[in-house]
């Protein structure tokens, strides 16, 4: 495995796609250098791997320069999941480079900067979402304040409604805005504009976690599927 002195100011390669549109990164350091978006109607399956060449023409940068694999892990769409993370593992694996994976919602998270508590939504399908509360610090590290979920819209109130002060954040939050609005009457609590691409986020995470030595294995990664508990199924 190949780490030199740049390595403080490494080439990463993240990619996304848990959501529909995904993106996919090139950063050095904690400099974003290149982003290219996907296409919400278009398979990853089809665009991934074209969409990582266009971003290596577009910086410059060769795959064999690239320091380490980055990829979001998931939650997110079952399939997209897959193919992002088979993609780097085998990237990471051919070119004997470190790689790691970074929950969907912690990108989420970090998109919509500083904050005592984000509360991070993604549609989950069938009207739900995928949910989770983060602490998004000043020098860019999240902290989880509590375990990713898969609930109904309604739930989120039972949750997080005795927080005073709240950034929702991600595509979910912007789905579920009217619902958000509505419960906010009296409380200090904002919605954030948008992020569609959070390949640039999972990058930056990723340099967070090369420096504190937190990597993985190719052959370890793993996708998180949330799934709610069976009382939730129930209701």
């Amino acid at each position: 495995m190949i780490f030199c002195s740049r390595m403080s100011q490494p080439l990463i390669l993240s990619v996304e796609t848990a959501t529909l549109s995904g993106s996919v990164a090139v950063t050095r350091g904690s400099d974003v250098i290149g982003v290219i978006g996907g296409d919400p109607d278009i398979s990853h399956s089809n665009t991934l791997l074209v969409d990582v060449d266009k971003v290596l023409d577009q910086t410059g940068i060769l795959l064999p320069d690239i320091d380490l694999f980055a990829v979001a892990t998931g939650p997110g769409s079952f399939t997209g999941l897959r193919i992002g993370i088979a993609t780097i593992k085998a990237l990471a694996a051919t070119l004997d480079r470190p790689c790691v994976g970074i929950p969907t919602l912690e990108a989420v998270a970090l998109s919509a900067g500083v904050s005592e508590a984000s509360v991070a939504l993604l549609p989950a399908g069938r009207g739900e979402v995928f949910t989770q509360l983060f602490a998004v610090r000043d020098d860019g590290s999240v902290e989880a304040l509590d375990e990713a979920a898969h609930i109904p819209p309604a739930i989120l109130f039972e949750r997080y409604g005795h927080l005073e002060k709240l950034t929702w954040c991600g595509e979910g939050a912007v789905v579920q805005r009217e619902l958000i609005e509505k419960s906010a009457v009296g409380r200090d609590w904002q919605i954030a504009s948008q992020t569609p691409q959070l390949a640039p986020f999972v990058g930056k995470l990723a340099l967070t976690r090369l420096r504190n030595n937190k990597l993985d294995r190719p052959d370890a990664m793993q996708a998180i599927y949330v799934r709610p508990a069976d009382a939730q199924l129930k209701r």
